[in-house]
């Protein structure tokens, strides 16, 4: 039996364990810098930045959607998927389609006008993924990004 609902406060150190694993996945776990700590304050306080659904299985989170609400200028309110997993040795049980279609109600359920996401060039099985919901996967625009440190150094 496979449980969806909202993560919580309490969920916070789960959460981070979920963003290590798919980072580690990605190789890129050196690039993870966020705390519990900042997932606590952002994401459980009166003006949260970001929610969480999670998935569990008797009792034990096994995957995770991760989202916020971005605006485009152009399309207006949109729903951000940042981030999606699901524990390795859960996969192929229909977890991800679970965690999935519940982004999508939520997107309906707060009408906005679309849902966007970003997948590695690399990753075949999530692009099989989205795919199989005949997503608009494009690879015309390049990302950019200031990292913290970064910013400390600009001198504006």
């Amino acid at each position: 039996m496979i449980k969806i609902r909202r993560g919580t406060k309490s969920d916070a150190p789960i959460i981070l364990n979920l963003i290590k694993e798919l980072a580690h996945y990605e190789n890129a776990l050196d690039k993870v810098t966020v705390s519990l700590e900042d997932l606590e304050e952002d994401g459980f306080n009166k003006n949260p930045l970001f929610w969480t659904i999670l998935a569990e299985i008797k009792s034990e989170v096994v995957g995770m959607a991760f989202y916020y609400i971005r605006y485009s200028t152009w399309d207006g309110k949109i729903f951000y998927l940042e981030d999606f997993v699901v524990s390795k040795s859960f996969r192929k049980l229909g977890i991800g389609t679970l965690l999935f279609e519940e982004c999508v109600r939520v997107t309906k359920k707060i009408n906005a006008n679309g849902m966007a996401w970003q997948v590695l060039n690399w990753n075949q099985p999530a692009i099989n993924f989205y795919k199989k919901y005949n997503a608009e996967l494009k690879n015309d625009w390049t990302n950019g990004k200031l990292h913290k440190k970064q910013i400390n150094k600009l001198i504006i």
